[in-house]
């Protein structure tokens, strides 16, 4: 195989699901239905906590940034993914790749610095509710946010960067449905070693560092509602992060899963179905958590709903 460097390359072809066309025929209802709900839920959850005043703190900030995460995650593989699911043409362009690689990372990433961020601002409400509003203030909140979005973009614009510049050798098919880094960094035949440092590194970051954090942020929770002397006040300091800590749960349980079990030497099918599944179902349950959870956003929404429907 001759190498070719990255000038030589002009698209690639994600295999995704292209050897089981019945499957494919199978997924695209479910996954368009699941981007669906996942666009509306989390876009009514970003819409309520603008317009609703009530809900102008730094909880529903942080839920709205959430939201807005899940919407761009899923938006950089889902569309393309659905029209090859009914396409025999798979192809993405290098510049097409490259930039749905930069996005996932980027968007993947920021969420794991959200939720301890989230965990933080709960921390702060619970254990300390008297000066809570100073010390999570709205300069604060954007701080925080613009700093993990900025440094999660700048990280991932690195190692889309340092993957995409190695030279790529014979096929340019991607065993995969996306532009997934790991997946094209097996098509190079130049030197990986400073790609793959970059992303050990990015995975300890933005893994096990927030995860630490979080559980921290927890037990420090946790021994506060335990001091609660009435049930129903200890009831009420665990409803304010009940619904964070189910999502953190969904999240990282489902990371864990995917990355920490035992990998057979050849790929199986149902892993690539349930990667699809992991990497839908997550943005799509988690307004659905919030909502159920969280009396406030389901106030916000009847009153939103109600105000549709007299304005009509």
């Amino acid at each position: 195989m001759q190498p070719l460097n990255r000038t030589g390359v002009s698209a690639f072809f994600l295999k995704g699901f292209s050897g089981y066309p019945a499957l494919e025929h199978l997924l695209f209802p479910l996954c368009s239905v699941m981007y669906l709900v996942t666009l509306l839920g989390n876009t009514a959850i970003v819409a309520v906590s603008v317009l609703d005043v009530h809900l102008h703190t730094p909880m529903y900030f942080f839920l709205g940034n959430l939201s807005t995460l899940d919407i761009c995650y899923t938006s950089t593989f889902v569309p393309l993914m659905l029209v090859h699911l009914l396409s025999s043409r798979k192809t993405i362009s290098f510049t097409g790749c490259a930039v749905q690689m930069c996005l996932s990372l980027s968007t993947g990433s920021t969420e794991c610095l959200l939720l301890a961020i989230m965990a933080y601002d709960r921390y702060l409400a619970i254990c300390q509710p008297l000066r809570y509003h100073m010390l999570m203030s709205h300069r604060l909140c954007v701080l925080l946010v613009g700093a993990a979005w900025v440094l999660c973009l700048l990280k991932s614009v690195t190692e889309t960067v340092i993957a995409m510049r190695l030279p790529f050798c014979g096929h340019h098919v991607v065993s995969h449905f996306t532009c997934e880094i790991l997946a094209v960094l097996k098509l190079t035949c130049g030197n990986t070693l400073v790609s793959e440092v970059f992303l050990l590194v990015g995975s300890i970051l933005l893994l096990p560092v927030p995860l630490a954090f979080i559980c921290l942020s927890y037990l420090l929770i946790l021994a506060t509602i335990l001091r609660v002397p009435s049930a129903a006040g200890r009831r009420k300091a665990f409803s304010t992060c009940s619904a964070h800590l189910a999502v953190v749960l969904l999240f990282y349980s489902t990371i864990i899963f995917m990355y920490m079990k035992p990998k057979s030497k050849e790929a199986h099918i149902s892993d690539e179905v349930f990667t699809v599944l992991y990497a839908m179902v997550t943005p799509m349950v988690n307004p659905i958590i919030y909502s159920l959870r969280n009396k406030e956003v389901k106030e916000a929404t009847k009153k939103a709903w109600g105000r549709s429907w007299t304005s009509r």
